[in-house]
């Protein structure tokens, strides 16, 4: 027979169960995690659950693929931009744009999207374009449109660059140059591209 003192201790110690939103965002967490660390092609359900501390199960009940989990982890964890302040000058609001998306793409959150950019082939890598543009690549244009139409208004840059490949611009690069060359965009890159890609650009 379990003695009651033994009873109470072992309920004060034993770790609760977790349901509903609580596991969820256990499980997302995870999975983010699995991505930054061991990459798309390390990632597992089995490693995912393994790390929320659940079942496989409970992991697959939610998501029925690997592709479907970690286009929610995505979704949930990439981290939200924030709008430049009116600094005076489009110069100096893009590179306070740019620095700001550098860090969002090599925060934890960014590591596991740039895991996907990176690894994926072709097919998978179409099932995550909504996510990417969605995640990154629109809050990107919306606050570079911003900056670019204050310029506007201040007379800096020329009316007929507010267009979509201006706006393009600066997520194409930024995507193009972390995948394919390896950059990490140290504060030298993005001034580097400012003045020699988005200023020309830009200038009446």
């Amino acid at each position: 027979m379990v003695t009651s003192s033994w009873a109470t201790a072992h309920a004060q110690t034993a770790p609760s169960r977790r349901r509903g939103a609580v596991l969820e965002r256990a499980i997302l967490d995870a999975a983010l995690e699995q991505l930054s660390t061991v990459g798309w092609n390390g990632l597992t359900m089995e490693g995912v659950a393994s790390a929320a501390q659940t079942g496989k199960a409970a992991v697959y009940r939610r998501w029925p693929s690997k592709e479907d989990l970690v286009a929610d982890a995505l979704r949930a964890g990439l981290p939200q931009l924030a709008a430049a302040p009116d600094l005076g000058s489009v110069r100096e609001e893009l590179l306070e744009l740019c620095r700001r998306a550098r860090d969002a793409m090599y925060s934890p959150p960014g590591a596991a999207l740039r895991a996907v950019i990176h690894e994926c082939d072709a097919a998978q890598a179409e099932r995550f374009h909504g996510v990417i543009f969605k995640g990154l690549v629109e809050p990107v244009i919306g606050l570079l449109r911003d900056a670019i139409e204050r310029g506007i208004e201040r007379g800096e840059v020329r009316p007929d660059a507010a267009n979509g490949y201006v706006f393009d611009a600066v997520p194409a690069m930024m995507m193009y140059r972390s995948k394919v060359c390896g950059s990490e965009w140290p504060d030298a890159d993005i001034e580097e591209m400012t003045d020699q890609l988005m200023m020309p650009l830009l200038r009446p």
